[in-house]
């Protein structure tokens, strides 16, 4: 009976002790499930850097980036013309306190615009288009809220013409009064165009000598004229040592165009380019008649400098010496009579100009196509050395 009863114990002894064990196991268990459910629901809270366990304070929240704060801020409108059409392709262009965050944009096919990502706080906006003015428009954005400008009305720019007025120079002005004289025809044929009917005509520059003169020798009448001169020569059988016949007059046709040219190119180019001297002839028409044939003979041996000073007229009576000299190149041996024949023929040359020169005061013009329908007024007075030498016998007015 003592056997059993301390098997009972033993048994008794052994259930105590598994039973203990197993509530001990199940409160390590249970232990451990609270630690492992709590540190999900920390690993969610934000570090307490101090390491104090205390939960974080407002300063520390205010660290956090605005971005999770604050929604994005858009400042937009709309552009328009007068008539309240919408502008397409107008640029914005916003500025703010802050340089970087400004920012260019264009409005769409219904005039609107939308400037994304703005700062708070004052900004300026300019608004430009092509053919309009510039208009501007400044507001205070808001740190809660995006801003709508009200509609903006762009108006026409205003268009500014002006007008340089620069006086023409005295090239350009000579060039116009060429172009005048080059019109001008005795009997509506005979090329005038070495007359000026303006007392103070622009001086001409070396080219537009040359171009005058040009225009003389290939002027049409002038060949036609000369085929007349070569036609008497031959039936006076002038220049015997050319001959008769077509060959003949080919040769005194060549002789007189020769004549013509040097003349021309020499006297009313080359030389007045050199000396500077005006080749064409000053028609006065005013003041007495005697005054005028005076003025029209002097006008053979002196002439008007391109500084507008009257001078020996170096240019004609040099020029007519070298014609000479150069036409004993071609003439017949026999007709050659040296220099005292150029010399002579220097003189006849001075004579024929006072004569036209007389011509030219007194009648051509009356027949003389596009020349001025009315008297030039007072032709200038001569200056200088040979000008007041000329004023001495020749008076102005009537």
């Amino acid at each position: 009976m003592n056997s059993n009863k301390n098997k009972t114990d033993r048994e008794f002894r052994t259930g105590n002790t598994r039973f203990w064990i197993f509530r001990r196991a199940s409160w390590a268990l249970a232990g451990l499930s609270v630690v492992l459910c709590g540190i999900p629901a920390r690993a969610g809270q934000n570090p307490d850097p101090a390491g104090t366990g205390a939960p974080p304070t407002t300063q520390q929240l205010s660290n956090q980036p605005q971005s999770e704060q604050k929604t994005a801020l858009r400042i937009s409108g709309r552009i328009v013309d007068q008539t309240g059409v919408a502008l397409v392709g107008a640029r914005i262009a916003l500025t703010g306190e802050d340089a970087s965050q400004s920012q260019e944009v264009l409005t769409g096919d219904d005039g609107l615009f939308t400037l994304a990502n703005a700062a708070p706080g004052p900004f300026h906006l300019t608004i430009t288009a092509a053919g309009f003015a510039a208009q501007e428009f400044s507001g205070n954005l808001s740190s809660t809220e995006s801003f709508v400008v009200p509609q903006i009305v762009m108006t026409v720019a205003s268009v500014t013409t002006e007008v340089l007025v620069v006086p023409p120079s005295q090239v350009e002005i000579a060039r116009e009064q060429i172009k005048e004289e080059e019109k001008q025809r005795a009997l509506g044929i005979i090329p005038n165009f070495y007359v000026t009917y303006i007392p103070d005509a622009a001086p001409l520059v070396p080219k537009q000598k040359f171009e005058l003169a040009w225009k003389s020798m290939v002027d049409p009448v002038t060949f036609g004229l000369t085929g007349a001169i070569a036609g008497l020569q031959q039936a006076q059988n002038d220049f015997s040592g050319y001959g008769q016949g077509a060959q003949g007059y080919a040769r005194r046709y060549g002789a007189a165009y020769g004549d013509m040219v040097t003349s021309t190119l020499i006297g009313s180019a080359i030389l007045p380019s050199l000396l500077k001297q005006d080749p064409r002839y000053f028609y006065k028409g005013t003041g007495s008649k005697h005054s005028r044939l005076l003025y029209a003979i002097a006008n053979s041996v002196i002439c008007k400098g391109d500084n507008g000073h009257w001078q020996a007229n170096y240019s004609a009576i040099i020029g007519g010496l070298a014609a000479g000299g150069i036409s004993n190149l071609y003439y017949p041996a026999k007709d050659r009579e040296g220099a005292d024949l150029t010399f002579e023929n220097a003189l006849i040359g001075i004579g024929a100009t006072a004569a036209a020169n007389v011509l030219q005061e007194f009648v051509i013009r009356k027949f003389t196509s596009n020349a001025p329908k009315s008297d030039p007024g007072n032709a200038s007075k001569p200056s200088g050395p040979i000008g007041k030498l000329f004023n001495s016998f020749v008076h102005y007015g009537d």
